[in-house]
């Protein structure tokens, strides 16, 4: 897909709609194949799947030499998977949901909050929101898209949330045992519910902290949600 692999996942009998979901991957890489729990989600619901990957670019728009040296993650996701889902699915806004994990699960959430009308759903597992705390910690890339911790924090998803245009349907959850990312999902809570902007998280839910038992415990809830909210934005007027 404009010279960068993509997972593509149909499900047996795919919702008569043409809901699409996006799914942005962790920093680890993993396939869409190594979650069994998500395929059957996505197969109870008829959601077809599409998955870029984009190495470690932290789903941002700063060029990340391992991904691409002239295009970002996040211009690429808007531009090339956009249409190309358009093109093969016959899937347009707001028929198209955005899912992650981890670092997807931040992509996620600041995908929609900077392009709400393009992403009205979205949802996010485990989102290591506070990305910018890895800045100092042996991250690779991130010190190559930032100048320092600080700029990286000014890009975080909290930061790009709008108080009058934000997208309609979000949902987000975190282990309260992932001591890491959960103060920064509980900060996003917090300033969410402050602008009145309405939102459903799970943040008491516990089972595995940051990884692929929480994950595949949330599965069914994010998914859920997202099928339930794509069907809602299908019959909203206006």
């Amino acid at each position: 897909m404009a010279g960068h692999v993509c997972e593509v996942y149909e499900p047996p009998r795919p919702s008569p709609h043409g809901h699409v979901v996006i799914y942005l991957h962790g920093v680890h890489l993993n396939c869409l194949s190594d979650k069994p729990a998500f395929i059957d989600e996505f197969d109870r619901h008829g959601l077809r799947v599409v998955c870029p990957r984009t190495r470690r670019s932290w789903w941002t728009d700063k060029i990340c030499a391992e991904f691409d040296p002239r295009i970002t993650a996040e211009r690429y996701v808007v531009e090339h998977v956009t249409s190309w889902i358009g093109e093969h699915f016959g899937a347009r806004p707001p028929q198209i949901a955005l899912l992650g994990t981890s670092m997807g699960g931040q992509g996620a959430l600041r995908l929609s909050f900077k392009h709400p009308r393009l992403f009205p759903v979205a949802a996010a597992i485990s989102p290591a929101i506070d990305y910018h705390l890895r800045f100092d910690e042996g991250d690779e890339t991130l010190p190559l898209m930032y100048p320092d911790e600080e700029a990286a924090r000014q890009d975080t998803a909290t930061l790009h949330v709008h108080p009058l245009n934000w997208p309609r349907n979000i949902w987000l959850s975190c282990d309260p045992t992932d001591l890491r990312w959960h103060e920064s999902a509980e900060r996003l809570r917090m300033k969410l519910s402050a602008l009145g902007i309405p939102h459903e998280c799970d943040l008491e839910t516990s089972g595995g902290g940051h990884g692929f038992e929480y994950y595949n415990r949330m599965a069914g809830k994010a998914i859920g949600f997202i099928a339930e909210r794509l069907d809602a934005e299908r019959l909203r007027v206006g």
